[in-house]
């Protein structure tokens, strides 16, 4: 726990150095400005909310639970044009095609997904099976994601995520496929089914568990608090669980999203992605490589105006960090499972 030592990653096939003694440091650079704790219910210059009018004019309906729409500026098109042809190997281009949508998980902007109850949860878990399935019939990859907190890009405080279907495997995808692959080849058995059994064995980077779900921080972890959602049986995509299955993912979301909450008295920021086996003309592959998971990114390091930088050594050679996943489990294990805001209640 107090000696240098690098980890490897068997799912991106790469290394992380862990450094645990290196939190003590003195801390003197930037600091975060807290999330607002204002915010207001329904604002009309929110173009997330209901009745609002957004960038291209159109007007939100009243929605009162999920609400889907595409996005007003996306980063992939479905008609996009073929690029140029390449005149030499070190100059190369493809094509990237895709749809972007939003998806609102409710319509109170003052909420997150800790505070949101259990069925609200599920309905935004159907949503993303929906539209995992229905995008996934053309695209090769639907990439599901949040961003929540200021701190991590979000530019709208409203409870959402943003859902990106593309023509190609991006990097993460195709390292994730690559490894998996490789590793049943060898072993026999879908590499994360393998680490999710063992890590519910071992416990000691466990965060929750329930009767189909395991949080647990990564041997291999690179944030100061990330986490990945995994599920016990052999699931290959979103769409696949059945229903108790959604039901004990949106109780186990709950209970880490109120456990990174409490962590620092704040609504915690991170990133937070699907990874699940492609789809598209791979529906029609042996795909049992891959093992459904998600991946939480939290930023906050030591508070929740202190964040860990991905800078310098992380940049320009492999990524750091500042305390053992071991200690990172421990303290997420061990907060409590009502959320901050409603202790006095």
């Amino acid at each position: 726990t107090e000696h240098q030592h690098v980890r490897y990653n068997p799912l991106r096939d790469d290394w992380v150095l862990v450094s645990a003694h290196r939190v003590k440091r003195p801390w003197q650079g930037q600091l975060e400005k807290p999330p607002p704790e204002d915010v207001p219910r329904w604002d009309p210059k929110n173009p997330l909310c209901p009745g609002a009018t957004r960038a291209n004019g159109e007007v939100n309906p009243k929605y009162e639970g999920t609400f889907v729409f595409p996005n007003d500026f996306p980063a992939l098109q479905p008609d996009a044009p073929e690029p140029d042809d390449n005149d030499h190997p070190l100059f190369r281009a493809a094509p990237a095609r895709g749809v972007c949508k939003v998806m609102c998980f409710h319509p109170w902007s003052d909420l997150t997904l800790p505070l949101m109850s259990l069925p609200e949860i599920r309905a935004v878990i159907d949503a993303w099976a929906e539209l995992a399935k229905e995008l996934g019939a053309s695209y090769p990859w639907v990439q599901i994601f949040e961003n929540k907190g200021a701190v991590m890009g979000c530019s709208n405080p409203h409870p959402h995520c943003q859902v990106w279907a593309s023509s190609f495997l991006p990097n993460e995808a195709s390292l994730e496929d690559r490894s998996q692959r490789q590793h049943l080849s060898q072993h026999g058995v879908p590499m994360l089914l393998e680490y999710a059994e063992q890590e519910a064995r071992r416990k000691e980077r466990l965060v929750v568990e329930n009767a189909d779900w395991l949080v647990v921080v990564p041997y291999w972890a690179t944030w100061p608090y990330e986490t990945l959602l995994l599920p016990r049986r052999h699931v290959c995509r979103l769409q696949d669980l059945n229903d108790s299955e959604k039901d004990s993912l949106a109780s186990i979301m709950q209970r880490l999203l109120i456990k990174y909450d409490n962590l620092f008295e704040v609504s915690f920021p991170y990133s937070m992605g699907w990874h699940g086996a492609p789809t598209g003309s791979y529906l029609e592959e042996d795909c049992r490589h891959w093992q459904l998971h998600a991946h939480y990114y939290p930023p906050l390091l030591r508070s929740a105006t202190v964040r860990k930088f991905m800078v310098g050594y992380e940049m320009l050679a492999q990524a750091q960090r500042d305390l053992t996943p071991e200690q990172a489990a421990e303290r997420l294990r061990s907060l409590p499972e009502v959320h901050y805001k409603k202790r006095a209640e």
